[in-house]
């Protein structure tokens, strides 16, 4: 199995899954049945001891707690990473309102994560068949996230944002991207989607990194901050990450048992591509 076979497996699982569309059982109105969520994902195969990986056990990155492509695989070679497009239609409708998340975007945030968990075990249980062991660190009983503000902790932010695996800065040493100013990743597709990750026995030659700082790909326009209904990011502070999830609960609130935002990953320069200083205003 080589790199276009893994990603022939994936896009065609995407392209061709009943589980890609919004189902008449599962669509919150009519408006959005037979919504496909996902477009064809992007990837990037990074070696899994890339020493950019030990960089994000540093405290100021993620911390100890990160755990090494190792640690969950003693004998991984490689980290799959790969970034799934929302469609038009996810991004378009979350454009209409800028206070609240669309429905399209409410099943794009839920439905489409489901979606993304049955995608990596699809292409997990490919690799295992094809004789490969390998894992997926965000299914695995190991893997812990902090994300939801605690009043107690307000003091102490970084250990209540973090987690021992994350998606977005596995993509970043991986290839696929750099960060921006709200802290979401900017990858030749956009900003806005999600991002998936494997680890596996399967050797496969790491790509190379297009960039080199953190934030290459983001223009600083300040786009994403004029959109955030909660003014949660700023270019001077970047993101507030307290301040986000608090508004994060208030959407769980409503709309339970679905929840989103994403206001900062539509109708700004990176939606959809890397953006360049000719898109500023």
């Amino acid at each position: 199995m080589n790199k276009q076979d893994v990603m022939n497996l994936a896009s065609s699982f995407v392209e061709r899954s009943e589980e890609n569309v919004i189902t008449e059982k599962m669509a919150l109105s009519k408006a959005v049945v037979g919504m496909k969520i996902f477009e064809t994902p992007i990837f990037a195969f990074g070696a899994a001891d890339d020493e950019y990986f030990n960089l994000l056990k540093k405290p100021s990155v993620i911390g100890k707690h990160f755990l090494l492509p190792r640690e969950w695989l003693p004998q991984s070679k490689t980290v799959i990473s790969f970034f799934l497009p929302f469609t038009e239609a996810v991004r378009k409708g979350n454009s209409r309102d800028m206070l609240w998340p669309s429905e399209e975007w409410l099943h794009g945030r839920i439905e489409g994560q489901a979606f993304l968990n049955t995608l990596c075990r699809h292409v997990q249980s490919e690799l295992i068949r094809a004789g490969y062991i390998s894992l997926v660190p965000s299914l695995e009983e190991r893997f812990w996230a902090k994300t939801r503000f605690d009043h107690a902790d307000r003091n102490d932010e970084n250990t209540i944002f973090t987690s021992n695996w994350s998606e977005r800065h596995v993509a970043f040493v991986c290839g696929l991207g750099t960060f921006g100013l709200s802290k979401g990743l900017i990858t030749q597709k956009g900003i806005a989607g999600r991002f998936g990750s494997i680890i596996t026995e399967l050797a496969l030659s790491p790509d190379k990194r297009d960039y080199e700082s953190i934030y290459e790909y983001c223009s600083m326009c300040g786009a994403c901050a004029k959109n955030c209904p909660v003014h949660a990011i700023s270019l001077e502070k970047g993101k507030n990450h307290a301040i986000c999830s608090r508004f994060l609960a208030e959407t769980g609130e409503k709309y339970k048992p679905r929840f989103g935002c994403g206001k900062c990953q539509v109708k700004v320069p990176c939606e959809s591509c890397i953006p360049t200083k000719f898109h500023l205003e």
